[in-house]
């Protein structure tokens, strides 16, 4: 619902809004504690910072009994402190992009031309078989948004050199200090190109990223002059389960260097998936686990909870572990 609905509003209406998310699960947890998010289940959680207000897009998961993903929709939730998280609702459904029939899978949303883009990975028709990555856009950030090509920007058909069809899912998209946009994206093979200024095509080739036990889920951000790829991986050899790593780089082009692992894996989730924001001087890291029940539907791999923890780096630019917590951000990082 955009804010000029709300506005609307009679204040006591207004204030169930406002606090609709962090009342719908009861309970004595600190207000903004992990799972943050506690009126439905929702996973692959995208931060955008806009102002003074940090909009947080996910997947809407709503699989019923051993249902592995069901998900139809990407919703979008705000905060100005990090603690009450406002809903605002569906921004969109995977049967807005005419071309795909079925899952609404992770999405990032950027800003830039004074409009939103949405980059989001679903399935392709018959037509052109597996996943792949459209584009939407909106003038507002809770939106609608509307499919701004009418096609996917990346098929599968795309990346020929991949082992299989579900390889181009979960776009992370960056714009360079230059004002170039980039788009990564992938599972068990990354891979990132340029897009043209339109936000709607890609510019010049495709290129393979692939850092060690990279399994999906990747994101892209920058500190400094360093830019850390940081996403979902499997060291299928030692685990069973994702945990999130990263890598560094100077360039977006590459070379990428490994730096290892940044978290354990995800409670009552094989999957995890980071989305980093820096919001009022501090950065923090999304994820998300299986820990939420609501009402008699337990947290499993297809009802997943979004949660935030502190992100840290050292003096040389590499990040500090990550410990995932129930009371997240409520409680100040930990000491050096």
């Amino acid at each position: 619902m955009p804010f000029s609905s709300l506005l609307k509003f009679p204040p006591i209406m207004l204030a169930l809004s406002l606090f609709a998310v962090s009342a719908a699960h009861g309970g004595a947890e600190a207000e903004g504690s992990n799972p943050i998010l506690r009126d439905t289940f929702t996973a692959d959680p995208a931060p955008l910072v806009v102002g003074n207000r940090l909009y947080l897009y996910v997947g809407h998961d709503e699989a019923r009994g051993n249902e592995m993903f069901t998900m139809r929709e990407w919703l979008v939730y705000s905060t100005t402190d990090m603690k009450r998280w406002r809903k605002h609702g569906a921004i969109m459904n995977v049967k807005d992009f005419t071309w795909a029939k079925a899952d609404a899978w992770a999405s990032q949303v950027i800003r830039k031309n004074g409009r939103y883009w949405l980059y989001a990975a679903v399935e392709h028709d018959d037509s052109r078989p597996g996943k792949a990555i459209g584009v939407a856009v909106s003038d507002s950030p809770t939106g609608p948004f509307v499919d701004a090509r009418g096609s996917a920007l990346i098929a599968n058909q795309d990346t020929p050199k991949g082992t299989h069809s579900w390889e181009d899912i979960d776009p992370t998209v960056l714009t360079d200090d230059d004002g170039t946009t980039w788009i990564a994206w992938g599972n068990r093979q990354a891979y990132i190109a340029r897009l043209k200024p339109n936000m709607t095509e890609i510019d010049g080739p495709i290129k393979e990223i692939t850092p060690p036990h990279f399994e999906e889920g990747p994101w892209l951000h920058k500190r400094g002059k360093l830019y850390y790829l940081t996403y979902a991986s499997l060291d299928r050899a030692t685990h069973s389960d994702e945990r999130v790593s990263y890598a560094t780089a100077t360039s977006l082009d590459g070379p990428w260097t490994y730096r290892g692992e940044l978290t354990g894996s995800a409670v009552n989730s094989f999957t995890i998936h980071p989305g980093i924001a820096k919001f009022r001087g501090k950065w923090y890291i999304f994820l998300h686990n299986g820990a939420l029940t609501i009402g008699d539907l337990k947290g499993a791999l297809g009802r997943r909870s979004v949660t935030v923890e502190h992100l840290r780096y050292n003096s040389d630019g590499t990040l500090k572990p990550v410990v995932q917590t129930t009371a997240g951000v409520t409680q100040p990082p930990p000491k050096d």
